[in-house]
């Protein structure tokens, strides 16, 4: 399966979780950047809120698009200590790291969400959206995040994602929905024609539009 982009994918993503719609204990909270096109179209067909989930991939230094964990807002901070000592990565290189990318995650969070607090979770349905799972690592830490403050349910939906990811991650949560786990997969980008870098313009437009969506369900409710 294949995906124009990730708003496509987004709408056939919501046509899963339809069982969800017009519940008042129901969270979309989408991993940006990539995540917030795709939950935006599944809040809208959901009438549900949305917000995001900050988190930061840290990759190995030289390997950067390889993963060896992930930091979420809360203050997670999830690292795989076989990829670091199989690259040997010193105590001090491995903090740097962490560091440098706690400054990008922190500097998100504020981009995003300004002095707004973080959406109330306790005793929610809460659906975590990406556009794709590959290692996994940041939706894990996603899941760490979220699970500290006390909902009702945990839900990974996401478009596409690697089999063997996708099986692990079920062991965290009370349900994940992947409408494609091919056989051979490379990365999230191979299954979408139009996979561009988000920008935070990009969303932020998308959070502000899901806040108007939102208040005019209310106003007809």
């Amino acid at each position: 399966m294949h995906f124009k982009d990730r708003f496509q994918a987004g709408r056939f993503l919501a046509a899963e979780l339809l069982d969800y719609k017009d519940r008042a204990d129901v969270l979309v909270l989408a991993l940006p950047r990539g995540g917030v096109p795709v939950g935006s179209e599944v809040a809208h067909a959901l009438r549900a809120p949305l917000d995001v989930l900050v988190v930061r991939k840290i990759g190995v230094p030289g390997f950067p698009e390889l993963a060896m964990g992930a930091l979420a807002a809360g203050g997670v901070e999830n690292i795989s200590g076989s990829t670091v000592a199989h690259f040997r990565l010193s105590p001090a290189h491995l903090q740097k790291v962490i560091d440098d990318e706690r400054k990008e995650l922190q500097r998100r969070e504020f981009r995003f969400r300004g002095n707004r607090p973080f959406p109330e979770v306790r005793g929610k349905v809460v659906i975590l959206i990406d556009d794709g799972l590959a290692t996994g690592h940041t939706m894990d830490a996603a899941i760490t995040a979220v699970r500290r403050q006390g909902p009702q349910e945990v839900i990974i939906a996401v478009p596409v994602g690697a089999r063997e990811t996708c099986r692990l991650l079920t062991g965290g949560v009370n349900k994940v929905i992947c409408l494609c786990t091919p056989a051979h997969f490379d990365a999230v980008g191979a299954f979408y024609l139009d996979f561009h870098q988000v920008t935070d313009d990009e969303v932020e437009a998308l959070l502000r539009k899901a806040c108007g969506d939102v208040a005019d369900v209310s106003a007809l409710s």
